[in-house]
């Protein structure tokens, strides 16, 4: 089979019986690269399925130079299962505060309370699979790599390894490219070794066979690439569907009185579930000055109160929203009840846990109240 007919056979959903020298040449190439290049890292130095699956977590969305320290914090804090199913959200929301996707610190919380009551960590991959926040790709990382069981892991790294080797042209974001895509990764993993096989290609992918710029003048499997024969690196994975990214335009007051400022919970259904924030204003497009000050809420507080602008058009970027922040201090002259809000000693400020933005902005407020003092 010339490597054009075997990228097709690979393109379609009913696999071909491949060459066993295939495979074999594939496994003995990742994993000789792994052998040299591998990371190392505190989460491969153990088969705690709990620790493990705390590493996977919190490297979705986060790089591994960002989520080293964090796991290593993490893990310090909630040692075990226990630790973490009896801690509040609020402190596990704390723990995480600034890793950005939030809804990941609130599935480990409820899978941690899941995995309490049954009395021990799942092993097999059907009921891992059932924890909250767990998906196909987490099962298998924890079954492979905690219990050597053979489930292929199939993650960005993996589709964008597989479809530029193969030329694989199914679109990784539809039900038969996630098919055509399990198929492969299982077909070419290393049975007898799943947890290095697994780690292997993930680090192939994020070191060698990398979104921009593959390293492919030095990469063992150039010889049987599509997309290195093809010069058509960057066409691979292929994806069909564009993310909307929506705009939203908000203005902060960082409401001091006294020693005391006023925080909120946000609660469900929007960005940033149970995190905190200051008093908040939203509009559906940039309000000028006027627009901010004769806002109805704040009729109760402008008339007792001294502003301070701290910024203004702060760009906040996540994964399907834009934001655009404005922020004031606000303080206030006389103490006011506003619905939805609690005061608290400024000083105690950091025992809530905040959204990158906010902590953006915190650091802005820091600044200027210490320039103020005496």
């Amino acid at each position: 089979m010339d490597t054009k007919e075997k990228n097709s056979a690979f393109a379609t959903a009913a696999l071909p019986d491949s060459s066993p020298s295939l495979e074999q040449r594939w496994r003995k190439a990742v994993l000789t690269w792994y052998e040299y290049n591998k990371r190392e890292l505190p989460w491969r130095n153990t088969k705690d399925p709990y620790r493990i699956w705390i590493s996977e977590i919190i490297l979705q969305q986060t790089r591994v130079a960002q989520g080293y320290d964090y796991y290593l914090r993490f893990i310090r804090r909630f040692p075990d299962v226990c630790s973490l199913a009896e801690a509040s959200e609020d402190e596990v929301l704390q723990m995480w505060q600034g890793l950005g996707y939030y809804s990941r610190a609130r599935n480990l919380h409820t899978a941690a309370q899941q995995i309490a009551q049954m009395g021990k960590f799942p092993n097999t991959y059907s009921e891992v699979r059932k924890l909250k926040g767990i998906g196909d790709y987490t099962a298998a990382a924890i079954c492979s790599i905690a219990y050597e069981q053979p489930h292929a892991v199939v993650d960005g790294n993996v589709y964008r390894v597989l479809s530029r080797y193969f030329g694989i042209d199914v679109p990784i974001d539809t039900t038969k490219g996630k098919k055509v895509f399990a198929q492969i990764a299982s077909q070419m993993m290393d049975p007898n070794h799943p947890a290095t096989y697994n780690q292997a290609i993930m680090d192939f992918g994020a070191l060698q066979c990398t979104p921009a710029s593959p390293s492919c003048d030095i990469c063992p499997l150039a010889s049987g690439c599509h997309a290195r024969q093809h010069s058509s690196q960057t066409t691979y994975p292929i994806k069909t569907q564009k993310t909307k990214i929506t705009e939203r335009y908000l203005v902060y007051l960082y409401l001091k009185h006294g020693e005391n400022i006023y925080l909120h919970r946000r609660g469900k259904g929007d960005i940033w579930q149970g995190l905190y924030e200051p008093f908040i204003l939203e509009f559906d497009h940039a309000p000028d000055d006027t627009e901010t000050w004769q806002h109805p809420s704040l009729c109760s507080i402008i008339p007792h109160s001294t502003i301070q602008p701290v910024l203004k058009g702060l760009k906040h970027q996540l994964t399907h929203r834009r934001l655009y922040a404005d922020c004031y201090i606000v303080q206030l002259h006389e103490s006011v009840d506003i619905d939805g809000y609690f005061q608290i000693k400024e000083t105690d400020r950091p025992q809530y846990a905040v959204p990158r933005l906010v902590s953006l902005m915190y650091e802005k407020i820091d600044g200027i109240i210490l320039s103020c003092q005496p």
